[in-house]
Order: C-alpha cells, then structure tokens, then sequence
C-alpha cells in the first residue's frame, strides 16, 4: 500500500469518526441547547442531557438570581425567577463549551377571544377596483384608464383638495365636464403618491359626465376576535391582512369598526372548495371598537364595549414562537349563534421564529364534533385563539384549499407586537 492510498484511507476513516461523534446522542442533546433563550418570569424549560455531564452556572454571582438552574431526571432545568438577563456557562469536567444568553421577561396575560365580530374598513381615500366604459358620442371610452390610473389606485386628492369618499368627487368631475378643464388628481401607488390629468367624459344616455372607473371607499366582513387586553383595552383580530375582493391588494385604512356578530349557518368545506361561516352583524350593530391597523398580522384597536360569552373570563398567560411545540391543542371559535366553544386540534408543525413573519404555525383539526360541523377550517375562522398548555400560542389564519381539515396560524407573539403592547418590557409603538 503506498502513502497516497493510506493517506485516502485514513481520511475517510477519520470523515467516519468524526460524523459518527457529530450524529452522537451526547451531541445531539448538545446541539438542542440554543445559544439565546428569551422566557417569562416562572417559566421553566428543560434540556436533554443524560449522555453529556453538563452542568451550568451563570457568570455573575452577586446579580440578584434571575435563574434557577439544577440538573435532574437526565435532563437541564432552567426556571426564570425574575426579570433581567443573565449569561449562562455551560460546562463538562469544569471546562466551559457553551454560552447561553437568557433573557427574562414580564409575565404577560391577555384574554382569548373567539366571538365573531363583524368588521367595517373605510379606506384611506378612494380605492379604484376596475375601469368601465364610458358610452360617448365618439364611441366607448374610460377616461381613466386613458390617463394611466391603475387597478389598485387609490385616489387621495383632486385639484388640491383631499378626498375622503366617494361623494366627494361627483361636485369636481361635473364641474370638470362642464367647463372642459381637466382633474389633477393625487394617487397612491405602492405606497407612493403622483400626480395625473383626468378628463371626464358626458355619457351620452344619461347626459352626467364619467370617469370611467368603479371606485369603492369601504369594506366589509365577518372574523373572529383573538385577544384583548383589559388594561390597555387594545384588542387583536383575524390574524391576517383585509386585502380588497377585487384588487386583491391590503385596503389602506383611514378607520374602522367591529361589532358584535351572530353565525347563522356553515358552509362545510370539501377538497377544493373551502368552506364558510355565514354570519349577520347583530341587532342595532352596535359598535364595539375601533379599528386602526390593518397589518399582514391582523386588524387591531380598541375596544370601547365589553366582549362577552368568551369561556375565558380571566386573562392567561402567552407563549412566545420559540416556546410553542408539535402536540394537542385548542382553538376558541363561534360555530352557531354567538356562544364561543373550545374544539381540539393538534399543532403539526411549528417555525420558532425570532423575527415577525406569517404563517408560523400548521394545525389540524381533530375534534370530531367541529369536522362534522364545518369540515374543518373555514373562512370567518380567521383569528380563533390556539391554546396550548393553559397559553395562547396564535391564531388560525388560513385554511389549506385542498385540506380544509388542516390550515395555517400565525405566533401570537407578533401579533402583540404589532398591537404595541408592552411585550418585551419596554414600551412599543403599533405599527
């Protein structure tokens, strides 16, 4: 055997080894110790460390004892006693091997939702949503599909002077017409403004001159409440952005309100076809709160009346996405009337974000009298409350077309961050 050979060998020899230590029992329960850990005051998390002889010790020992940290039962135990942070040294046979950075915060409690609300949206402006044509008597014309405007706009200004509705532009597209000057009107497009000329044209049957686009300056729907928080009385809804029916894009909003709402019946949903709660604003639509946010994270304000019917009637405690795990659950929803029930799903997979993003959770729903009533997740489910362990993890989002059993949530942890409550010990302003 010559050198180069031995040399092959030996390495591969030494690539098995080395794979073979990488793959082991002791550095897998290694490698599941993360190098930062943010938890509440009184919760505890433990680590698998049977194979390895780790033990840990926090690096300042005159700080106030903000951990407490014992090995039992083959595993790593750390309980946050109080909020700070603190460093914690993992060690084998005295020598360190590993840092851990352990952030500890304020114990926060919110109340679960699950009621259906009905949701009215007033846009910011006037939103275009489609063009049509104008009958002249040079033919079939839209003047503002001539001038550039685009499906999505959203008109903000005329002629200098703000826009709010839809009443609002009749007085300067006539005047317009009449005296042959064109509009100037100031547009959002993808968050930036411009300017264009716009001129009316007369419709020739009716004689009232047209801009030739279909135009809206509200919307409406049905959902379902997440949480609240009875000390600040800011509420989060739905778990996801109000997008127009027809544009598809998120409807800028100017303000908003909730009310109280009452399922009437279902849609079950199939393979392919989702299903529905079908639902009517309650008697008087009564308003219930504000709506100033509408955000990828849901919609939020205030509440000014009291929610009630909620089987929670006390506020409990959230878990951040690094603390939610693969297991049972439940979520809060209205299948009948206005009365919030608790059904069983399972929580299949679940991404520890460590920065804002959707779709951060699947579930399934197991609960047999829930499938046999709607199928699964349907739409007017959106923002139903999963709990997990006496928690409130997140909110049900969206259901899979093809799957309606199964769908996706959002962490509730963004959804409070965007809500701008005092998750993190320091006060943050709503998005």
């Amino acid at each position: 055997m010559n050198k180069e050979t031995a040399r092959k060998i030996a390495g591969v020899l030494l690539l098995g080894i080395l794979t073979a230590i990488a793959f082991s029992k002791p550095m897998k329960e290694y490698w599941q110790i993360p190098k930062q850990l943010v938890l509440f005051e009184g919760d505890a998390v433990e680590f698998p460390a049977a194979s390895l002889p780790v033990q840990a010790a926090v690096n300042d020992r005159n700080a106030p004892e903000t951990l407490n940290i014992e090995r039992k039962n083959g595993s790593l135990s750390v309980k946050a006693k109080r909020r700070g942070h603190e460093t914690m040294m993992l060690q084998v046979a005295g020598m360190p091997i590993k840092q851990v950075d352990v952030n500890v915060l304020p114990t926060l409690k919110v109340i679960p939702g699950g009621q259906s609300i009905g949701v009215k949206l007033n846009t910011v402006g006037v939103l275009v949503v489609g063009y049509h044509l104008v009958e002249t008597e040079n033919g079939k014309k839209s003047p503002g599909e001539a001038a550039g405007i685009q499906v999505g706009d959203i008109i903000i200004g005329i002629n200098g002077q703000k826009i709010e509705n839809m009443s609002d532009l009749s007085p300067f597209i006539e005047e317009a017409g009449k005296t042959g000057k064109p509009l100037h009107l100031k547009i959002l497009r993808d968050q930036h403004s411009m300017t264009v000329k716009l001129v009316p044209l007369r419709d020739k049957h009716d004689d009232v001159y047209r801009i030739g686009l279909y135009i809206r300056d509200s919307a409406a729907g049905i959902g379902t409440m997440t949480f609240y928080d009875p000390k600040s009385k800011t509420y989060g809804a739905l778990g996801h952005v109000i997008s127009d029916m027809d544009t598809k894009k998120p409807i800028v909003v100017q303000n908003g309100q909730i009310m109280r709402s009452t399922v009437t019946s279902i849609e079950k949903g199939t393979s392919g076809n989702p299903g529905e709660k079908l639902a009517r604003f309650s008697d008087g639509e009564e308003v219930i709160g504000t709506i100033t946010t509408n955000s990828p994270f849901g919609i939020f304000g205030k509440l000014i009346k009291p929610l009630p019917n909620g089987p929670f009637t006390k506020p409990i405690p959230v878990a951040l996405a690094n603390q939610v795990k693969e297991g049972p659950a439940k979520i809060l929803t209205v299948v009948e009337n206005d009365k919030v029930e608790q059904f069983d799903v399972e929580i299949v997979s679940t991404i520890p974000q460590k920065f804002p993003a959707t779709k951060g959770l699947v579930i399934r729903v197991t609960d047999p009298r829930l499938l046999k009533k709607t199928g699964g997740i349907v739409q007017g489910m959106s923002g139903s409350p999963i709990i997990q362990d006496g928690k409130l993890v997140g909110a049900v989002t969206h259901v899979f077309v093809n799957d309606p059993t199964s769908g996706y949530g959002v962490h509730i942890e963004w959804m409070l961050q965007e809500a701008g409550i005092d998750l993190y010990g320091k006060q943050k302003k709503a998005s």
